[in-house]
C-alpha cells in the first residue's frame, strides 16, 4: 500500500511479517524509463523502430519493486539502442492479457513490434545484462 507521496517519489510500505514494516522510495516519473499504457502501447512500443524492454509490474509486487532500479540501469546503460518502459498490469489489462502475462515481474523484449525474448520473475543485474546482450 502507498504510505505517502511527495515531490515525484512515492514511498511504498508493506509488512513482511507481523513485527516489521519495510519501506522504500521509488521514482514515479523517471526520465529514463517510460510509462506504457493500454491506450498508448501501439504507438509507444509496437510502432517504434528498434528494441523495447517492457517491464510488466504492479506496485503491490515485492519482486517488481526489487528490480525497478535495474530498469533505470538498463535504460541508462543501453540508451543508444534500447527503450525501457513499465506497464502496470492492474491498470492495463488489455496489453497484459494480449501478451499472456500471468506472473510478475515479466520482462518482454520486443524489436520492431515482435517479441524477441521473455523473462518471468525477479532477475539480478548480471542476468539482465546477459538477457539484453544476447539480443544486441
Amino acid at each position: 500500500r502507498a504510505c505517502s507521496t511527495a515531490f515525484g517519489t512515492k514511498t511504498f510500505c508493506w509488512t513482511p511479517g507481523l513485527h516489521k514494516i519495510l519501506c522504500f522510495t521509488s521514482s514515479i516519473l523517471s526520465k529514463a524509463v517510460a510509462d506504457f499504457t493500454d491506450s498508448g502501447f501501439v504507438e509507444d512500443v509496437l510502432q517504434v523502430s528498434g528494441t523495447v524492454l517492457v517491464d510488466f509490474w504492479a506496485p503491490w509486487c515485492g519482486p517488481c519493486r526489487l528490480i525497478a532500479p535495474l530498469m533505470e540501469w538498463a535504460a541508462e546503460t543501453y540508451s543508444d539502442r534500447l527503450t525501457v518502459g513499465k506497464l502496470e498490469v492492474d491498470a492495463n489489462p488489455l496489453i497484459r492479457d494480449r501478451y499472456k502475462v500471468q506472473g510478475i515481474p515479466t520482462l518482454i523484449l520486443l524489436r520492431d513490434g515482435e517479441e524477441l525474448a521473455r523473462h518471468e520473475g525477479a532477475i539480478s543485474k548480471p542476468q539482465l545484462q546477459t538477457f539484453l546482450d544476447a539480443h544486441f
